[in-house]
């Protein structure tokens, strides 16, 4: 049999065509890192000199005084984002698993689909406004609960369809194993497919927290913010976005600086909460690899 070479001509192109394509890659990269690397950069460099003890201790100071901190805004932010959290993320989840496992090809899972899509395009204030009205007019006061509900509505759509997305990566061919050695359904899908497709939820949890965390605008309609310790979820309650908001608007220079501080800490926190999730995650896999 006469063996068939590709020309030296096509080889050329073809390597051409590689190094084109890898230096694209690379400069698309760039393009996305300059800029954030540039945001953070620039972060340090107005709010680092602002960052002391006082910053992570104290509550907010009255107009004309210098001083204080934002101690209270970073508990509050804590608790409306840990509500969030436990509230959105296993419904989200819970969301993702029936379109994938059980809602393909089903009326219901083409209305739930259709209503996540649509969530994740709502303007944050509108879902602000909604809040208001749904759980702010009721209870006739803001509140921690308000702001944390209101978030978790928002994580919901982007859980749900990462997690459907996900589970649709995991082959076939493990849940028909699992099938073959009698495992049942609802074993199957949180041993089998939860578990390969771990990664890739994690990921989406994290893209959902990390675009409430810095949301304003839901939060100035349900927590409405305040200057003093939070005591119970029931009541107004500070939060980084909305402090920073406020001295953001004010003609106090002291307030810009602390503004200038506050997101850098925000900022920071985002980072921290983000790479530690990541952390855990990897060594889970390392050791559920050997």
């Amino acid at each position: 049999m006469t063996q068939i070479r590709p020309s030296r001509s096509n080889a050329s192109i073809r390597q051409a065509t590689n190094h084109i394509v890898t230096a694209i890659s690379i400069l698309s990269t760039i393009v996305v890192l300059v800029p954030l690397i540039a945001i953070l950069f620039y972060l340090i460099y107005k709010g680092a000199s602002s960052l002391n003890l006082a910053f992570f201790t104290h509550t907010p100071k009255p107009v004309g005084e210098s001083g204080g901190g934002m101690a209270n805004s970073i508990v509050g932010s804590s608790l409306v984002l840990l509500v969030a959290s436990l509230m959105g993320i296993p419904i989200g989840i819970a969301g993702g698993v029936y379109l994938s496992e059980y809602g393909s090809g089903t009326w219901m899972g083409a209305i739930i689909r259709f209503t996540a899509d649509v969530l994740n395009g709502v303007p944050s204030i509108v879902m602000g406004i909604a809040g208001y009205a749904l759980i702010v007019v009721h209870q006739h006061h803001f509140s921690a609960l308000a702001g944390g509900v209101t978030l978790s509505i928002m994580m919901i759509p982007t859980v749900t369809r990462t997690t459907e997305e996900m589970l649709r990566t995991v082959p076939n061919s493990l849940r028909e194993a699992a099938y073959g050695l009698g495992v049942p359904r609802w074993r199957t899908v949180l041993s089998i497919s939860l578990r390969s497709a771990a990664p890739g939820i994690i990921t989406g949890c994290m893209l959902a927290f990390a675009r409430v965390a810095g949301e304003t605008a839901p939060l100035l309609f349900t927590a409405f913010g305040s200057n003093f310790w939070p005591h119970s979820l029931n009541e107004p309650i500070a939060a980084l976005p909305l402090q920073i908001f406020v001295y953001a608007l004010s003609p106090y220079d002291e307030w810009h600086r602390l503004a200038w501080a506050g997101s850098l800490v925000l900022i920071t926190l985002i980072m921290l909460s983000v790479g530690l999730v990541r952390y855990v995650t990897s060594r889970g896999q390392l050791k559920g690899g050997m």
